[in-house]
Formats: structure tokens, C-alpha cells, sequence
């Protein structure tokens, strides 16, 4: 038979996974690293928690922070900082995190969401003063290997576990980013 393939018919193309309603192809090479002992972690015990992916930048983020603190929910944050949109992201992500070296995480977290608008590093300092810490031990850690190794770690775990936008919200089993965090959380049946 000339002219005919043998060749078996292409089957229809693989679409990638979407993202339930938010329009994001799902990139994941690994699952979302579970909760360890070191993640950053207020709320009551027992209560539903909530792994957040943000950026001390990103206007969504405060936006679902500002939601999310009075709810009932056990809140894990990490480390997601999108310098291609928001250059001052990982200079602030190390000052939260150099903040946590004696013992104001939250703190300091609270207050960077709270005037996104000053993250260069002479309000760093002030609100490291204002929190009552040792500004040179602050700056010295927030300036150290271990603090940009950190913030490393749960950036590339975010990017292996399919994270491509800030906020990034885990609860209750789903996953909500972008806007769709801050509407999931503003939903009332």
C-alpha cells in the first residue's frame, strides 16, 4: 500500500495540568516541602494550617496578610522573593530572617508588610531598632551566608514545588495564587 503510514495515528496533544481555576499550568518536579522545625509557624495549635509563599513587595501579599491574620489558621511562611518584579523582595526577606536570629520573625514580618513602601536599608535598620534588636548583629546577619542560604532553600523549594507567582497559598488541601489566594480567603458561601 502505497503512500500509507504504518505509523500508528498521533493521539491527541498532552495538555500540561491547570491549576483549578487560576489559569497556571502546575510545574511541580517535587511535592510542597512538608512543615519542619525550623519553618516560621504563629497561630493556635490545632488549628487548620496555612503555608503561605510570599514577598514582602508583592501587593498581594500584604493584601492576603491583612486577611489572613485574624482568621483562625495556623500560618507558615516562607520565602518567595520575585526580584524580576520586586528588587527590594530578598533584601527584606534576610532582614525578617536576620530579625529571627533574635527572636522577633514576626515582628519584623508584620511590620514589612505593613509599609511595603520603605524596604531600602536605612528603614531596614530603623524598624531593627524600633523591634529593640542589636542593629549591627542585625545587619551583620542579614548579611550573612547562612541568612542568603535560607532564603535560597525555600525559594527553590517553592520553584520544585510549582510555585510561578506570589502570594502562593496552601490550605485545607488546595492551592490558591495570586489573586485567587485573597479571594479564596474573602469567599463567604
Amino acid at each position: 500500500m502505497r503512500g500509507r503510514s504504518t505509523l500508528a495515528r498521533p493521539t491527541a496533544p498532552r495538555h500540561p495540568r491547570i491549576i483549578g481555576g487560576s489559569g497556571l499550568t502546575d510545574l511541580r518536579s517535587a511535592p510542597l516541602p512538608p512543615l519542619a522545625p525550623d519553618d516560621h509557624v504563629r497561630g493556635p495549635d490545632g488549628a487548620p494550617l496555612a503555608i503561605v509563599y510570599g514577598d514582602y513587595e508583592c501587593p498581594y501579599c500584604a493584601a492576603l496578610e491583612v486577611r489572613l491574620r485574624p482568621l483562625p489558621y495556623r500560618v507558615a511562611f516562607r520565602h518567595f522573593p520575585v526580584r524580576s518584579s520586586h528588587p527590594r523582595a530578598e533584601a527584606a526577606a534576610h532582614a525578617a530572617e536576620a530579625a529571627a536570629a533574635q527572636g522577633a520573625f514576626w515582628a519584623m514580618h508584620d511590620s514589612l508588610f505593613d509599609d511595603q513602601g520603605r524596604l531600602e536599608d536605612p528603614h531596614l535598620w530603623a524598624r531593627a531598632e524600633r523591634l529593640g534588636l542589636d542593629v549591627q548583629r542585625f545587619d551583620a546577619d542579614r548579611r550573612s551566608p547562612a541568612v542568603a542560604d535560607r532564603v535560597r532553600r525555600q525559594f527553590r523549594g517553592g520553584v520544585r514545588a510549582g510555585i510561578v507567582t506570589t502570594p502562593t497559598l496552601f490550605v485545607d488541601g488546595g492551592r490558591y495564587s495570586g489573586r485567587t489566594a485573597i479571594d479564596f480567603l474573602t469567599y463567604t458561601p
